[in-house]
């Protein structure tokens, strides 16, 4: 079982364990030393986001990568994906971004990719953590006022921007209304060159960061907001990213949010047209719609389910040699064009298909009926077995067996934040409301803050 790995690489409060100086400072060498077991001279990339704490991490990080003989190269501010980019494309031994994603700006982390681009495997991430957990009973880090920051390179972003067009090279935006929100994160530092060059009216919100505004209710956790904006300045599309620009969420016309499971099935329809579906099958999570499952299935498309968390995705969608894979939340994964879940990539893929089409996007996506669905977050204290609390696994039951027929209960814990989730879904509203209810107040009162 891992400690400091979740579901998305480390993440926590910048400054508290495990992202103290120390820890992040022992992060460093013990990749370092993971890398010298393959490359004699490893190359490290590193990029943040636009978080106040990223560039004292970034530094500690670095040193102790120097110290176990890796050497970095920066990229600056830049999203998650670009870094999964450019690191297999330019050979580097791995990838690091620091970013907390949709996190709150006080949180920070710390993502690794290795030289293949893809997220490490946990078997590797549970071997750094053992050395890592060595360094913590004697190491001590450096004071990161005096490290020097890595020299940033300025044409790794330009060229991550030439790739993303690349991947759509007929798409001109002429006649479409935008609006973009970029979250006040790393989309920032792409988004106005990367859609002007594409024509179109576009209005930028949220991209100016500060270091304390990123995910600061806009972007992908506060889809109507870019929804609302979308219908009162009449564009004929909302696009919204998080804090790291690894996922993406739409509004159509009417101001309706377009969530994951949305575009999931547009682009499923659109491989199989071109015949590029490969066994007509999509893989979702255990959180996505049963409508979405309902709507591939009259288009004769399979939908399978993976646990939640991009790489667990690609890991099915690999076994499976599928073709296309996402979260409900945004991440959507193309394997034939990336590596990693890459909002800005998805932008361009939908609204390419857009254009083709002849269609809005509401029109794509009218047929999908969409569940009733609620998930309640509560703020936990700590993990413990949810099956092993009674008046918990009590409430649960109580649902699963109301519910067997006619809709779905997922209780799991975040990877990523101290956080219970709570998904029900059913056909009566009443019904799912009830049981999310029973169980989010069980929940919270055994394990809440």
């Amino acid at each position: 079982m891992r400690k400091l790995f979740g579901t998305d690489g480390i993440r926590a409060v910048a400054g508290v364990a495990p992202l103290d100086p120390t820890t992040i400072y022992a992060i460093g060498i013990a990749l370092g030393h993971s890398l010298k077991r393959t490359f004699s001279d490893p190359k490290v990339l590193l990029g943040a986001d636009t978080r106040e704490s990223g560039s004292w991490i970034a530094a500690l990080v670095s040193a102790g990568l120097e110290h176990s003989g890796a050497s970095v190269t920066s990229a600056g501010v830049i999203t998650t994906p670009a870094i999964a980019h450019l690191t297999r494309k330019h050979g580097f031994a791995a990838g690091i971004v620091i970013s907390a994603s949709h996190n709150p700006w006080q949180d920070n982390g710390i993502k690794i990719f290795g030289s293949d681009g893809y997220k490490l495997a946990d078997a590797t991430e549970l071997r750094m953590e053992e050395e890592i957990f060595r360094h913590l009973r004697g190491l001590a880090s450096p004071d990161p006022a005096t490290l020097p920051a890595p020299g940033v390179d300025p044409e790794l972003r330009r060229e991550y921007e030439e790739s993303l067009l690349a991947a759509v090279p007929d798409l001109n935006l002429k006649g479409l209304k935008l609006v973009i929100d970029c979250a006040n994160g790393a989309a920032s530092a792409i988004a106005p060159e990367l859609f002007s060059r594409l024509g179109g009216d576009v209005k930028l919100t949220h991209a100016k960061p500060d270091g304390r505004n990123i995910n600061d209710h806009c972007g992908a956790l506060y889809p109507q907001v870019v929804a609302a904006e979308t219908k009162s300045s009449g564009a004929s599309m909302g696009i919204t990213f998080d804090g790291d620009a690894d996922r993406v969420l739409f509004a159509d016309a009417n101001g309706n949010v377009v969530n994951g499971d949305a575009v999931l099935l547009l682009a499923a329809r659109d491989l199989q047209k071109h015949k590029m579906l490969t066994g007509n099958i999509v893989v979702a999570t255990t959180m996505s719609n049963m409508g979405l499952e309902a709507a591939l299935k009259r288009s004769g498309i399979r939908m399978l389910r993976a646990p939640v968390g991009d790489k667990y995705v690609l890991e099915l969608m690999q076994q499976q040699n599928a073709a296309l894979g996402g979260e409900q939340s945004g991440h959507i994964l193309f394997p034939h064009l990336a590596t990693t879940g890459d909002g800005l990539l998805t932008a361009l893929v939908v609204l390419d298909l857009v254009k083709r089409s002849g269609k809005t996007l509401d029109e794509l996506c009218a047929d999908m009926k969409v569940f009733p669905q609620v998930i309640v977050n509560i703020r936990v204290t700590e993990k413990r077995p949810l099956e092993e609390i009674v008046p918990v696994a009590k409430a649960i039951r109580a649902a699963e067996e109301e519910l067997k027929d006619s809709g779905r209960v997922v209780i799991r814990y975040s990877g990523t934040e101290a956080l219970a989730r709570v998904m029900i879904e059913a056909e009566s509203e009443d019904a799912m409301r009830r049981h999310a209810d029973a169980i989010a107040s069980a929940i919270r009162a055994e394990l809440g803050v």
